[in-house]
Formats: C-alpha cells, sequence, structure tokens
C-alpha cells in the first residue's frame, strides 16, 4: 500500500464513550476514512476534546511533554494554544479535513525542519526548533465557571425507537408514518416556541446584544457572543412548552427587550445555562412530534449542508444514518425513510431540527436535481414503506 495513501492513525482524548464513538464514525464517513482511531501509544496524531470535563487538564498535561506528533484541539471558543491545531466546534468537514491534511504535513518533514508555530488560525513563527527543544508552552487556563455549565456542555442523549413515541408526544387524528397522510404531516413552527426562538435569536445576533424573550412563562435569556441561553425550566417543562401551538394564546405576549448591564452580568445558576444551537434544535424536535416544517415541499429533495454536531445535540432515532444519507446528497424525505427503512417520523423529526439550525433545507438550484444520486437498495423487509414513492408519483401526477 502507498504509504502516503494510509490513513491517518489518531488517537482521542478527553472525550465520554458516545462522543468517542461519534468522532470515529466521523472521521470514517464525512472524512471518507483520511484518519482512523487507534489505541493511544500506536497513534500519529492526538485529538483532544477540551470542553470535557477532564479535556482542559488532559491537553494541558500532555503540552508539558516533549513530543513531536501534531495535536489538535476541539473547542466551542477560540482557544490560543501554541503548539497545536486549532478546530472550532461544531466541526465543519472542511476544517477537520484541514487539519488533518496540515498535521500530514508535518509528519513528513524532518524533526529538524518543523516549525515552532504551525497553527491553524494563528501566526506562524519563521523560526525552526530543533528537535530536543523544549516547546514554549502558553499556560492553558481552566475555566471553572464555564465547566460548571453542565447543560451547556453535557454530552447528547440518545432517544432509542421504543421510547421514542411516547417522549416525543404525537398529533391526534394523524399517522405521520402512512404515505397517504404525508401532506398533512407539516407543522408551521412560527405557532410554537420554537418559531418565537428563532425570531428572538436572529434578533439578538444583529442587535449584538443580550435581550431577553418574554412570553408569560419564564423568561428566556440570550447571549449571541457566547452563543448561549439561559433559562430557569428544566428539561421536562421545556418539553411540555415546546410541544403545545401558543401562537393563539400566548402569541400576542410575546416581546423581546435588551437587558441593562446590569441584569446581563447578574449571577445566575450556571447549570441552566445551555447552548444556542442545543436549545432550538430541542425546540424544533419537540413541537415537531414527528412531524416536517410547513416550509418543505415533501415531493422535493432536500439537503444537508454539514455534518450535525450530535455530540451537543438530542439524537433522534436513526439520526446518523439519516445524515449519512443526505450528506451524500439531495433526496426526499419519502426516500430517505424508504432506503433507511425506517419510519417517516424519525426523517421529518429529523429535518425539522436541521432546518431550525440551518443545517438543512430545500433544493433550490437546477444542478442539485441535473444528475440522479446512484440507487441505494433498501432492505427487502421494508413492508408499507416500499410503496412511498409510487404512493407520491400517483399524488403528483
Amino acid at each position: 500500500m502507498d504509504k502516503n495513501k494510509s490513513p491517518l492513525k489518531v488517537a482521542l482524548h478527553g472525550m465520554d464513550g458516545r462522543s468517542y464513538k461519534m468522532m470515529a464514525m466521523y472521521l470514517q464517513g464525512p472524512c471518507k476514512g483520511v484518519a482512523v482511531v487507534v489505541n493511544q501509544g500506536n497513534e500519529d496524531i492526538d485529538i483532544f476534546d477540551v470542553d470535557g470535563v477532564n479535556g482542559g487538564s488532559l491537553i494541558a498535561e500532555h503540552l508539558t511533554k516533549n513530543t513531536q506528533k501534531p495535536v489538535i484541539v476541539l473547542s466551542l471558543n477560540e482557544r490560543i494554544i501554541e503548539n497545536v491545531l486549532m478546530v472550532k466546534k461544531p466541526v465543519k468537514i472542511d476544517d477537520m479535513l484541514g487539519a488533518l491534511s496540515k498535521a500530514k504535513s508535518l509528519l513528513q518533514r524532518p524533526a529538524q525542519q518543523i516549525k515552532k508555530q504551525d497553527v491553524v488560525g494563528n501566526k506562524v513563527n519563521d523560526s525552526d526548533q530543533i528537535a530536543d527543544e523544549k516547546p514554549v508552552l502558553k499556560k492553558f487556563v481552566l475555566d471553572t465557571d464555564e465547566q460548571k455549565k453542565t447543560s451547556k456542555h453535557q454530552a447528547a442523549m440518545q432517544l432509542d425507537e421504543k421510547g421514542f413515541g411516547a417522549f416525543i408526544g404525537n398529533v391526534a387524528g394523524l399517522d405521520v408514518n402512512d404515505p397517504k397522510q404525508f401532506f398533512r404531516a407539516s407543522y408551521n413552527p412560527k405557532e410554537y416556541f420554537q418559531g418565537y426562538v428563532e425570531s428572538a435569536f436572529k434578533v439578538c445576533h444583529a442587535k449584538g446584544q443580550v435581550r431577553q424573550l418574554n412570553s408569560g412563562w419564564n423568561p428566556l435569556i440570550i447571549f449571541p457572543n457566547s452563543h448561549e441561553i439561559w433559562l430557569d425550566v428544566d428539561e421536562n417543562q421545556l418539553r411540555s412548552f415546546s410541544g403545545l401551538s401558543i401562537n393563539a394564546t400566548l402569541g400576542s405576549k410575546m416581546s423581546i427587550t435588551p437587558l441593562s448591564q446590569d441584569s446581563s452580568t447578574a449571577d445566575r445558576t450556571l447549570e441552566r445555562f445551555q447552548s444556542m444551537d442545543a436549545f432550538l434544535w430541542k425546540t424544533a424536535c419537540w413541537a415537531s412530534k414527528g412531524r416536517y416544517p410547513a416550509s418543505i415541499d415533501i415531493r422535493q429533495p432536500v439537503y444537508l449542508k454539514q455534518w450535525p454536531n450530535f455530540t451537543r445535540l438530542l439524537v433522534t432515532p436513526h439520526a446518523l444514518r439519516i445524515s449519512a444519507l443526505l450528506i451524500q446528497g439531495p433526496r426526499t424525505l419519502a426516500n430517505v425513510a424508504e432506503v433507511l427503512n425506517i419510519k417517516p417520523q424519525y426523517v421529518f423529526v429529523f429535518i425539522s431540527s436541521a432546518c431550525a439550525l440551518g443545517l438543512a433545507g430545500q433544493v433550490k438550484r437546477e444542478a442539485d436535481v441535473l444528475v440522479e444520486l446512484p440507487e441505494i437498495k433498501p432492505n427487502k423487509n421494508q413492508g408499507l414503506l416500499s410503496r412511498i414513492l409510487s404512493t407520491l408519483r400517483g399524488k403528483k401526477a
């Protein structure tokens, strides 16, 4: 085998079991096998997630060692750490591939020619670093308050098929898994808490101000600069409220107001902080109840812009498989369900959350439908779903 074409061997640090598996799948799937995860001690490159409970201490300890192996650090926040390659989370495919490519180039250089500072997004120092010179390191300071924001940094919860229906709820008089009812299986996010949250996020980002969404319920505090929200409710309360159609009842009470400097910096329970993306993803999931957004034409293909950061998002049934299929190219929601041999409600709820974050959308460009994707044969034991496409074609005709 050509050594230059062999996958890079990477060791993962600071990740829990689910995050570890997710990153391994990410490198093999979206990153097309450019790198493969190996046991520590056999790696070419070390990758650290510094947002985990022990991530910061692990990278700090590692950087005190005189090692020539390239290091990649993953973090939600911009960090200046000398002698590492920085990739901001949620990880984008191009960013990860760029970091891996840079790491590979460092591996291929003679040790005497390794630059002192070949860092993505940081200034490059042109002075050479000899092999036995101890690197100059900046102190890596752990933000203890940041680590206490457990809701913001906790690993994603995963829902399985068995408990999904009871957990997410359903819509009376509607079977979202019946192809004949697909044209009724949509919902309008603007009628739910999701729609008001989306609008509030846009206002806060546009103004660059900390603002409060008032709803007649508990106030939602939005911090656009840190990409966080604060809401003093538990998960069960949020799920129940997000699943209610509130436009006709609380819509007139909704308002968004700037916060004073004192209110913006007031002490708040750290456990109630969440990332904006994870929060909006959840509210869309609860509002959906297995339906798709009304803005989506069920007959037309949808696309996925990039791989969602599942290490911090609620993982609904088959979300990884749906992502892997859609990342290859646009498909109709019904086709995704048929190819994967899964219930359409799992596809609908995924696309609802992905659309809320701007990760998915409806195909509008001619180029997207110019070439038909290669056919992927579905499982033979697919039952009712085998008639999905023929039903939709009949409707369209």
